[in-house]
């Protein structure tokens, strides 16, 4: 029983100290994760890292940057300059030479309708310029009569009513042949057409080309559609809460699909109503006009709404880390009481020949988040901290250089640990 209780007590003991390492174990384990994590925002070089790295140190400017809207669109054709070609009667495509891309000048035939009612409408206007030269002169007769007072009132009353009817249909069957394209003056007993020429009202390119020869078309079917593209504009869509910052002459730099110059507009008209997925139309004219351009062209443009003096740094300065901004800002070197201890000791250790060098000052930096705003030529704007120092040292260049530094100086600890 003895032996018993020995080996008990001996094993409770153990037990006892074991649990004790572990507890430092843990307990020093958590204060030098503490620690890294405290330090994984900062990072110290030497005056030689220093150097090499090429950092410069600047502060915070006051630049006057211009505020943009980001937006998206396309080239567009004012309604004057976009044209669909019907038939005004409707009728058989006898002939056309007409095919996507082509180009036309105002005033060209561009096809031959063949249609029976065309017949029919020129004889009902000749026969309407018949009544009307009958008429006129029973009218002139009766009035004479009447200047006699060989005939009634009444009848010289008819007289004029049958002139004036006549003189209507005359009127109205002429404005029919000229929306035909016939030239009434042309139109005779013996000189009546079945077919009428098409017309191309403006100068530029075809775009559509929906019917083939001997198909009949309606008077509402569009045959052709020509567009003019001297005059293209760009049709900008806006958010909502972006109109607010809309006004007529502003600038707007835009670039086409797979183009990389930008190309420049002026805002001329602005939308007054907004649509149902709350955005609002901007119409702009190209500064240069480009003859080459189509209507439809996809565009992402920037709507200059003015500039005004903010924080800004250069852009070199600004990091982007784990989808975030950062910047670099020299601070003082921060010494734990372990690490003076340390450094007392290798001071005593080291021979009173050898010459201690100190980190100069400067070259300790901590890497602290920041809100960016607008940029223009190679400054944004930025927003820091509440409590940050307006007159502080930040790296603006050389600064992915540090995250570098302080990356591998992260990987060092945890491989020595």
């Amino acid at each position: 029983m003895k032996i018993n209780r020995s080996l008990y007590y001996l094993f409770i003991l153990t037990l006892a100290v074991t649990i004790c390492a572990c507890g430092n174990k843990s307990s020093e384990e958590t204060a030098e994760e503490d620690h890294h994590e405290e330090a994984s925002n900062t990072v110290e070089l030497t005056q030689g890292q220093f150097d090499n790295a090429g950092i410069t140190l600047g502060q915070i400017e006051r630049r006057q940057i211009s505020g943009t809207i980001k937006v998206n669109g396309v080239l567009d054709v004012p309604p004057q300059n976009l044209v669909s070609i019907s038939a005004p009667m409707g009728g058989f495509l006898r002939s056309t030479d007409l095919l996507q891309g082509a180009r036309v000048r105002k005033g060209q035939i561009i096809a031959k309708i063949e249609n029976l009612d065309f017949i029919q409408l020129q004889q009902d206007f000749l026969d309407a310029q018949a009544q009307v030269d009958l008429a006129k002169a029973d009218y002139e007769r009766q009035q004479q009569l009447a200047s006699e007072n060989v005939n009634s009132a009444k009848v010289l009353q008819q007289a004029k009513s049958a002139f004036t009817s006549a003189q209507a249909k005359y009127s109205g069957l002429t404005e029919k042949l000229k929306v035909l394209s016939i030239n009434a003056t042309e139109v005779t007993a013996t000189k009546i057409s079945s077919t009428i020429n098409l017309y191309s009202p403006i100068t530029g390119y075809v775009t559509q080309v929906n019917a083939n020869i001997g198909k009949f078309v309606n008077p509402t079917d569009v045959i052709f559609e020509i567009v003019d593209t001297e005059h293209l504009h760009a049709e900008l869509i806006v958010f909502e809460k972006d109109v607010p910052k809309l006004k007529i002459g502003q600038k707007v730099r835009f670039t086409l699909a797979n183009e990389t110059k930008d190309r420049m507009a002026t805002v001329y008209l602005i939308g007054r109503e907004i649509s149902a997925d709350r955005t609002i139309q901007i119409h702009c004219h190209i500064d240069v006009e480009d003859k080459e351009l189509l209507p439809g062209m996809y565009l992402k443009a920037s709507v200059e709404t003015g500039g005004a003096e903010v924080p800004s740094l250069p852009d070199e300065a600004i990091i982007d880390f784990q989808g975030e901004k950062y910047v670099f800002v020299a601070t003082e070197a921060k010494h734990t009481e372990s690490d003076e201890g340390t450094e007392e000791s290798e001071k005593k250790e080291k021979p009173a020949n050898e010459e201690h060098h100190e980190t100069a000052p400067g070259q300790h930096f901590e890497m602290i988040p920041v809100k960016i705003g607008n940029s223009e030529l190679g400054y944004t704007e930025v927003t820091l901290p509440e409590n940050f120092d307006p007159k502080a040292q930040i790296a603006v260049k050389g600064a992915y250089a540090l995250l570098s530094k302080m990356k591998n100086s992260e990987e060092e600890g945890v491989h020595g640990h």
